[in-house]
């Protein structure tokens, strides 16, 4: 697809759990995805953006994945014929005793929604295992060959979440299944009979994950042919529990998790305001990374090129220095109360700082934007024509906007954060690579923070206001917005303003 800057387009961000049809069985998949793509096509989008579709954990959150590689099976189209070993009659009694329309009322019910896939996910495999024709089961078999860099460590990781109560948190696993040398000294001492159903219950989780691959390359193609691309997202860190810190220990800091330092702008979150942002990610071990040529990196960007025509990383500045927290973030309100002594007795003399180094000193400086550079090359090279997206927001090193931008890659304006002497910046004076946006994944939607802003009162309002005007003047509109309707005088204006800006993508 043809997605040079030298072409403007706008788009959609949309969560793939929102995209709701009417014959899901409680989250949004593959099909309502379709859906979403000729609803775009039709009205003159050209690119729809989503959230990561990694495997998620406990929590459901995708950027705090169990793997970085591994498919989300709730993002799967399952009905009969989909996936072809799935069965009219197997199907429906798969779903017998579910309420679904009570499923889809709501709330996405996440327990109930991944046991009902992961019942109707193991009538087809059941069903692939004894009917499929060979050719079938050679094209499975060929499928774990080009994937087995990550996908029987990854078999192997969930094998043993259902050892251990279905949790992730391997360093609180059996003493037996702790490292994954242990594991397999476990597995490979158990009677032959265990070992066989093992076995086929990992061939079950690979199995899932190649119907993900084949669905999710559908999209791609199907996106191509209504002359929509597609935008994935590749958070910069990956859960602490998760398999690939399991398999490859050594390329993670097990003892640093990273953040972002203090923000005054989260008025609402006090840990954040005192201490920043601790989202326990493991930091990175870059030299051994760079050992196997960042053998772990590079297989992450293959799989989202595999999907996606561009990648969003975010948190990109990452790549280039990151801040990270001596304590995982279950201890955060242990630390909340305490003050910057206190702190360090209880961490041993550890303090949250910026990692491989600051910015403090020039010297610090150059070698944070050379190694960055290299990273981020790394992606670079493995993307392709895959073009790369950088979120470039939050407390960013001045050196890393302009590298990145010398390596081709568009970064993003939030009108309502993009000032100079306390006057908002009109779009048209926004750089060609540049995406703009006036909300990402952790902003709230325009509607939500119109309604906080002049709706009921909330802790948020003033906060809330205060954005709502800024987008008004970057609109155009009277910054008194009091009295302006949303949809006939506010949405309409603003959506115009940002695709008039300067940027390739809006």
């Amino acid at each position: 697809m043809n997605l040079s800057p030298e072409k403007k387009i706008a788009g959609v961000l949309a969560p793939l759990f929102a995209l709701r049809g009417k014959d899901d069985l409680g989250i949004g998949d593959t099909a309502a995805l379709r859906e979403f793509i000729d609803w775009a096509a039709g009205i003159g989008f050209k690119l729809v953006q989503l959230l990561p579709i990694n495997e998620t954990g406990a929590d459901n959150s995708p950027y705090n994945a169990i793997s970085a590689v591994a498919i989300e099976p709730t993002t799967l189209h399952l009905a009969p014929n989909s996936p072809q070993d799935l069965t009219r009659e197997d199907f429906d009694a798969s779903v017998a005793e579910v309420d679904l329309p009570q499923l889809s009322v709501g709330r996405v019910k996440y327990r109930q929604v991944k046991k009902l896939k992961r019942r109707v996910l193991e009538k087809a495999f059941e069903n692939f295992s004894v009917h499929a024709s060979e050719e079938r089961r050679s094209e499975f078999r060929a499928f774990c060959e080009q994937q087995s860099a990550w996908l029987p460590n990854y078999a192997l990781f969930r094998l043993l979440m259902e050892a251990n109560d279905d949790s992730a948190a391997w360093n609180r696993w059996q003493p037996q299944h702790q490292t994954i040398e242990k594991a397999r000294t476990w597995l490979h001492d158990l009677p032959q009979e265990r070992q066989a159903l093992l076995r086929r219950r990992a061939e079950f989780f690979c199995y899932v994950q190649w119907i993900g691959h084949q669905q999710w390359c559908g999209i791609q193609s199907y996106a191509e042919e209504r002359g929509v691309a597609l935008m994935g997202d590749i958070p910069f860190g990956v859960s602490y529990c998760s398999a690939d810190v399991f398999a490859r220990p050594d390329e993670f800091m097990l003892d640093w998790f990273g953040g972002a330092p203090p923000e005054p702008y989260f008025k609402e979150d006090a840990f954040t305001q005192r201490w920043g942002q601790n989202w326990g990610i493991p930091l990175y071990q870059w030299e051994k990374m760079r050992a196997n040529n960042f053998q772990w990196w590079r297989e992450r960007v293959r799989a989202v090129r595999r999907v996606f025509h561009l990648c969003r990383i975010d948190h990109i500045q990452g790549f280039y220095r990151i801040y990270g927290f001596p304590w995982q973030p279950r201890r955060n309100k242990e630390f909340l109360p305490l003050n910057w002594l206190q702190m360090l007795q209880r961490t041993g003399g550890r303090a949250p700082h910026f990692v491989p180094r600051d910015d403090n000193t020039p010297e610090n400086r150059e070698l944070n934007k050379r190694e960055g550079e290299e990273y981020v090359r790394v992606v670079l090279e493995e993307a392709g024509i895959a073009g790369v997206i950088g979120e470039d927001l939050g407390v960013v090193p001045d050196y890393v906007r302009p590298n990145l931008r010398s390596l081709g890659i568009a970064g993003f304006k939030i009108p309502q954060w993009e000032s100079y002497n306390g006057m908002i910046i009109p779009g048209e004076a926004y750089e060609r690579l540049s995406v703009a946006t006036y909300a990402t994944h952790d902003h709230q939607p325009i509607r939500a923070l119109w309604e906080d802003a002049l709706g009921h009162p909330t802790p948020n309002a003033e906060q809330a206001r205060a954005t709502i005007k800024k987008i008004a003047l970057f609109a155009g509109l009277n910054s008194k917005i009091y009295g302006l309707d949303f949809e006939e005088g506010f949405y309409p204006a603003i959506m115009e303003a940002l695709f008039k800006s300067g940027s390739w993508i809006a």
